[in-house]
């Protein structure tokens, strides 16, 4: 597969970069053509094979759990500041909500959540029962998912660490790129190129045809 030849040999050059003192994060960058975002707007959650990196989970539930952060509708009130509510979008990156709770938290979280990406959504991160299986289940979904928001006729998303083996970043990468394609209008046609950088490199630039 051409692509991933193409992609081992960005991250030898990407490699070769001077070190730095933290651990870099591994970006993906798929520049789109003929493809208006404003009409085809696109949001999308992909499983990835390797997980990317711990993330800080907050659940909307009606009793609080002992394995997730939770606030119960009783707290709702708290966030009608918007300093709370700020410091909490801040603090976290993913929130789920029971089902039964999904109204209240649209009316109160819902400006807030909606613009920074971060609400719970049907496709991930609703839960019915809410016991600490089905959330468990839920927590390993999102810690292994990829938000894909078009917004503009670039996708750029974080994809890997740099101490992640290169065949690790490699399947994380086709995953999404070839989860992207599937939902683009005209597939291969709506890709201009890819890109794959470190946080502190310059990017790797790969030809898709």
């Amino acid at each position: 597969m051409e692509l991933k030849k193409d992609l081992e040999k960005a991250l030898i050059e990407l490699r070769k970069s001077e070190e730095r003192k933290f651990n870099q994060t591994v970006d993906l960058i798929i520049n789109l053509q003929k493809f208006d975002p404003k009409k085809n707007q696109i949001n999308l959650f992909v499983a990835v094979p390797f997980k990317i990196k711990d993330k800080k989970i907050c659940a909307f539930l009606e009793a609080k759990k002992e394995n997730v952060e939770t606030i119960t509708p009783e707290q709702f009130k708290k966030y009608n500041d918007k300093k709370e509510l700020k410091k909490l979008v801040k603090k976290f990156d993913f929130f789920i909500a029971q089902a039964s709770v999904m109204p209240k938290v649209a009316t109160v979280f819902g400006k807030i959540l909606g613009p920074a990406g971060k609400m719970p959504s049907p496709q991930l991160g609703i839960v019915t029962d809410a016991n600490e299986k089905e959330i468990e289940e839920v927590k390993k979904k999102v810690e292994n998912s990829v938000k894909v928001r078009i917004r503009e006729p670039s996708i750029k998303l974080a994809i890997g660490k740099q101490n992640m083996k290169d065949s690790e970043i490699i399947e994380n990468i086709i995953g999404v790129y070839n989860a992207v394609l599937k939902v683009l209008p005209k597939e291969i046609e709506n890709v201009k190129n890819i890109e794959v950088k470190f946080t502190m490199t310059k990017p790797q630039k790969i030809k898709i045809r």
